[in-house]
């Protein structure tokens, strides 16, 4: 049963590109189990926060020799082209373009390839989190764990485990408070490098707004070498994100090979427009190469909108990405011959 919220669309908030080098991880894992939904009334104080297509396999076209007449002239125009589009904004834009978008709506996305370290950013603006903020949350009360030199206690994780797999309310909102609430959360995304994430008021977690490329920098501090976590903290993660219920795999995961992705994603309906805010963060692994995903959308007018928006997004990122040279290298290329 969904319950509803009020959220004022966010407007403003710069995205940056942001590049940091990652490892590849172990074997991603799920397990089969359904979940819990998102959403809540905001409106009411009394309330708790109940808030929550990729293209084939590169094939090399067959190259065709100049003319001696032509060569110099084909030349310069190649080189003239090539420059823009190997840059990986620019590729993520033209990307970007092939995605529909419904009127009234807005989405970003954020990609970065965890080999070459490349990333890019699409789209302006802040959107509310939703569910997503969760993994975050859990980031917090590890990296304040950790300060503290201890273990997470078996309540704790037992409230991790049902608030990341199945996306469970109830245990957000106690480990939301567990964190010091927005308080908490901001001190820790400060640490993490998030700049443009605000932490929702009071009780209200899935009202925190953040960007698409602060979302890359907090899966950078999941996923990556160079974080404030701990390698056993990432790994808790990690591996949680790897066994979301069955009913929730969707979004980035649309891009995965096969099981290879490990996600978060949230979903929250407005109660005074009816128009869902959709969103999708995680690492894919997609023709062997290891990326991180980050595809926020708002003004949905259903869900199954949203979730098509996220996954357009996260192929669209992904997919441009296999036009640069830089990836196509560590990638083994299909020959037309």
């Amino acid at each position: 049963m969904f319950l509803f919220a009020t959220v004022t669309d966010p407007i403003g908030g710069l995205c940056r590109t942001r590049a940091a080098p990652g490892t590849r991880s172990p074997p991603y894992r799920r397990r089969r189990i359904r979940g819990t939904g998102d959403g809540t009334d905001q409106e009411k104080a009394d309330a708790r926060v109940r808030a929550h297509a990729v293209a084939g396999p590169y094939r090399r076209s067959r190259s065709v020799t100049p003319s001696a007449s032509s060569s110099r002239s084909r030349e310069a125009s190649v080189e003239a082209a090539a420059e823009p589009s190997a840059d990986p904004d620019a590729l993520l834009g033209t990307a970007m373009k092939s995605v529909t978008v419904e009127d009234g709506a807005d989405v970003a996305v954020a990609v970065l390839d965890m080999e070459s370290g490349r990333s890019a950013t699409h789209g302006r603006g802040t959107f509310g989190t939703a569910s997503i903020v969760k993994v975050d949350i859990l980031a917090a009360l590890l990296l304040q764990a950790q300060d503290a030199g201890r273990h997470l206690s078996a309540r704790e994780r037992s409230y991790a485990t049902v608030m990341i797999e199945n996306s469970d309310n109830d245990s957000a909102s106690a480990l939301w408070t567990a964190i010091g609430q927005a308080d908490g959360l901001d001190s820790a995304n400060k640490r993490f490098g998030l700049t443009d994430t605000k932490g929702g008021d009071g009780g209200l977690w899935g009202l925190t707004r953040t960007t698409a490329a602060d979302q890359l920098v907090l899966l950078q501090q999941v996923f990556g070498d160079d974080s404030r976590l701990s390698e056993g903290s990432r790994a808790y993660l990690q591996g949680l994100m790897g066994n979301i219920a069955e009913d929730q795999d969707w979004g980035v995961s649309a891009v995965a090979d096969g099981s290879r992705w490990a996600l978060k994603n949230g979903w929250l309906p407005r109660s005074t427009t009816g128009l869902w805010n959709v969103n999708s963060i995680g690492r894919v692994t997609a023709d062997g190469r290891d990326c991180l995903v980050a595809a926020l959308s708002n003004g949905n007018t259903t869900k199954a909108m949203g979730i098509s928006l996220v996954e357009a997004a996260a192929q669209a990122a992904v997919s441009a990405f296999r036009d640069a040279a830089w990836f196509r290298d560590g990638v083994e290329l299909g020959c037309d011959e």
